[in-house]
Protein backbone atom coordinates (compact mmCIF):
# COMPACT_ATOMS: atom_id res chain seq x y z
CA UNK A 1 0.00 0.00 0.00
CA UNK A 2 1.48 3.37 -0.92
CA UNK A 3 1.78 6.25 1.55
CA UNK A 4 -1.34 8.11 0.36
CA UNK A 5 -3.50 5.00 0.62
CA UNK A 6 -2.15 4.30 4.10
CA UNK A 7 -2.89 7.86 5.22
CA UNK A 8 -6.44 7.67 3.86
CA UNK A 9 -6.96 4.30 5.54
CA UNK A 10 -5.76 5.76 8.88
CA UNK A 11 -8.08 8.75 8.44
CA UNK A 12 -11.09 6.52 7.78
CA UNK A 13 -10.31 4.31 10.78
CA UNK A 14 -9.80 7.29 13.11
CA UNK A 15 -12.77 9.45 12.08
CA UNK A 16 -15.48 7.06 10.87
CA UNK A 17 -17.29 6.70 14.19
CA UNK A 18 -17.47 10.46 14.67
CA UNK A 19 -18.65 10.96 11.10
CA UNK A 20 -21.23 8.22 11.55
CA UNK A 21 -22.66 9.83 14.70
CA UNK A 22 -23.12 13.11 12.83
CA UNK A 23 -24.64 11.34 9.84
CA UNK A 24 -27.06 9.48 12.09
CA UNK A 25 -28.25 12.73 13.60
CA UNK A 26 -28.75 14.16 10.12
CA UNK A 27 -30.57 11.18 8.66
CA UNK A 28 -32.28 9.62 11.67
CA UNK A 29 -31.51 6.16 10.31
CA UNK A 30 -28.47 3.96 10.86
CA UNK A 31 -28.40 2.56 7.31
CA UNK A 32 -28.89 5.94 5.65
CA UNK A 33 -26.15 7.33 7.90
CA UNK A 34 -23.76 4.60 6.80
CA UNK A 35 -24.57 5.32 3.15
CA UNK A 36 -24.06 9.06 3.69
CA UNK A 37 -20.65 8.55 5.31
CA UNK A 38 -19.61 6.09 2.62
CA UNK A 39 -20.55 8.51 -0.17
CA UNK A 40 -18.76 11.38 1.56
CA UNK A 41 -15.65 9.23 1.99
CA UNK A 42 -15.73 8.34 -1.70
CA UNK A 43 -15.56 12.02 -2.53
CA UNK A 44 -12.83 12.54 0.06
CA UNK A 45 -10.82 9.68 -1.42
CA UNK A 46 -11.01 11.26 -4.88
CA UNK A 47 -9.59 14.50 -3.44
CA UNK A 48 -7.18 12.90 -0.97
CA UNK A 49 -3.97 13.91 -2.74
CA UNK A 50 -4.94 17.58 -2.33
CA UNK A 51 -6.58 17.25 1.11
CA UNK A 52 -3.94 15.39 3.07
CA UNK A 53 -1.38 18.16 2.47
CA UNK A 54 -3.74 20.88 3.69
CA UNK A 55 -4.79 18.88 6.75
CA UNK A 56 -8.49 19.59 6.30
CA UNK A 57 -9.76 16.19 5.23
CA UNK A 58 -12.30 15.87 8.04
CA UNK A 59 -13.74 19.33 7.41
CA UNK A 60 -14.03 18.48 3.72
CA UNK A 61 -15.70 15.14 4.46
CA UNK A 62 -18.23 16.74 6.82
CA UNK A 63 -19.04 19.46 4.30
CA UNK A 64 -19.60 16.82 1.61
CA UNK A 65 -21.86 14.93 4.04
CA UNK A 66 -23.98 17.99 4.76
CA UNK A 67 -24.25 18.89 1.08
CA UNK A 68 -25.21 15.34 0.12
CA UNK A 69 -27.89 15.25 2.81
CA UNK A 70 -29.31 18.65 1.87
CA UNK A 71 -29.41 17.55 -1.78
CA UNK A 72 -31.24 14.39 -0.75
CA UNK A 73 -33.79 16.43 1.24
CA UNK A 74 -34.34 18.73 -1.72
CA UNK A 75 -35.21 15.76 -3.93
CA UNK A 76 -38.23 15.28 -1.68
CA UNK A 77 -37.58 11.72 -0.62
CA UNK A 78 -38.85 10.73 2.78
CA UNK A 79 -36.87 8.28 4.86
CA UNK A 80 -38.78 5.39 6.34
CA UNK A 81 -38.27 5.13 10.04
CA UNK A 82 -39.24 2.24 12.27
CA UNK A 83 -39.74 2.74 15.96
CA UNK A 84 -37.05 0.96 17.87
CA UNK A 85 -34.18 1.17 20.26
CA UNK A 86 -31.56 3.86 20.24
CA UNK A 87 -28.64 2.60 18.17
CA UNK A 88 -25.11 2.08 19.32
CA UNK A 89 -24.17 5.16 17.31
CA UNK A 90 -25.75 7.42 19.90
CA UNK A 91 -24.11 5.64 22.81
CA UNK A 92 -20.70 7.05 21.95
CA UNK A 93 -21.82 10.67 21.82
CA UNK A 94 -21.37 12.96 24.78
CA UNK A 95 -24.45 15.06 25.42
CA UNK A 96 -25.28 17.63 28.06
CA UNK A 97 -26.78 15.83 31.00
CA UNK A 98 -25.38 12.45 29.96
CA UNK A 99 -23.57 12.09 33.27
CA UNK A 100 -26.75 12.87 35.20
CA UNK A 101 -28.88 9.97 36.36
CA UNK A 102 -28.86 6.28 35.77
CA UNK A 103 -28.68 4.33 32.54
CA UNK A 104 -32.47 4.08 32.24
CA UNK A 105 -32.90 7.85 32.53
CA UNK A 106 -30.17 8.53 29.99
CA UNK A 107 -31.68 6.01 27.57
CA UNK A 108 -35.15 7.54 27.98
CA UNK A 109 -33.75 11.00 27.28
CA UNK A 110 -31.95 9.77 24.16
CA UNK A 111 -35.06 8.06 22.82
CA UNK A 112 -37.14 11.17 23.48
CA UNK A 113 -34.54 13.41 21.86
CA UNK A 114 -34.27 11.16 18.80
CA UNK A 115 -38.04 11.13 18.32
CA UNK A 116 -38.24 14.91 18.81
CA UNK A 117 -35.43 15.59 16.32
CA UNK A 118 -37.18 13.46 13.70
CA UNK A 119 -40.29 15.67 14.05
CA UNK A 120 -38.34 18.81 13.12
CA UNK A 121 -37.96 19.99 9.55
CA UNK A 122 -34.84 18.76 7.79
CA UNK A 123 -33.27 22.21 7.87
CA UNK A 124 -33.99 22.71 11.58
CA UNK A 125 -32.53 19.31 12.42
CA UNK A 126 -29.41 20.03 10.36
CA UNK A 127 -28.94 23.40 12.07
CA UNK A 128 -29.19 21.84 15.53
CA UNK A 129 -26.76 19.07 14.61
CA UNK A 130 -24.25 21.57 13.27
CA UNK A 131 -24.62 24.10 16.08
CA UNK A 132 -24.91 21.89 19.15
CA UNK A 133 -23.68 18.41 18.28
CA UNK A 134 -20.83 19.48 15.99
CA UNK A 135 -20.29 22.67 18.05
CA UNK A 136 -20.04 24.83 14.93
CA UNK A 137 -20.29 28.60 15.00
CA UNK A 138 -23.21 30.30 13.27
CA UNK A 139 -20.87 31.36 10.48
CA UNK A 140 -19.48 27.85 9.99
CA UNK A 141 -22.98 26.36 9.96
CA UNK A 142 -24.12 28.98 7.43
CA UNK A 143 -21.15 28.20 5.16
CA UNK A 144 -21.73 24.45 5.39
CA UNK A 145 -25.43 24.74 4.61
CA UNK A 146 -25.03 27.45 2.01
CA UNK A 147 -27.37 29.90 3.77
CA UNK A 148 -27.01 33.21 5.61
CA UNK A 149 -26.08 33.57 9.28
CA UNK A 150 -29.53 35.08 9.81
CA UNK A 151 -31.13 31.90 8.50
CA UNK A 152 -29.04 29.85 10.92
CA UNK A 153 -30.11 32.09 13.82
CA UNK A 154 -33.80 31.99 12.92
CA UNK A 155 -33.82 28.23 12.23
CA UNK A 156 -32.01 27.58 15.53
CA UNK A 157 -34.57 29.64 17.46
CA UNK A 158 -37.49 27.98 15.66
CA UNK A 159 -36.04 24.49 16.15
CA UNK A 160 -35.43 24.99 19.87
CA UNK A 161 -38.91 26.44 20.34
CA UNK A 162 -40.41 23.48 18.47
CA UNK A 163 -38.37 21.01 20.57
CA UNK A 164 -39.64 22.69 23.73
CA UNK A 165 -43.19 22.18 22.46
CA UNK A 166 -42.68 18.62 21.20
CA UNK A 167 -40.70 17.34 24.19
CA UNK A 168 -40.95 19.63 27.23
CA UNK A 169 -39.48 16.83 29.36
CA UNK A 170 -36.10 17.48 27.70
CA UNK A 171 -36.01 20.99 29.11
CA UNK A 172 -34.11 20.04 32.26
CA UNK A 173 -31.48 18.09 30.29
CA UNK A 174 -30.81 20.27 27.25
CA UNK A 175 -32.54 23.58 26.87
CA UNK A 176 -31.39 25.19 30.11
CA UNK A 177 -27.78 24.66 28.98
CA UNK A 178 -28.20 25.35 25.28
CA UNK A 179 -30.22 28.49 24.69
CA UNK A 180 -31.99 30.20 27.55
Amino acid sequence: MDALAAEFDAFVRARSSSLLRSAFLLTGDQHLAEDLVQNALISTHRSWRRLHHAGNAEAYTRKVMYHLQVAWWRRGKVAESLAGDVTETMRGSRRPGSGDGDHATITAVRITLQAALLRLTNRQRAVLVLRFFEDRTETEAADLMGVSVGTIKSQTAKALARLRTIAPELDEFYFTRVAR
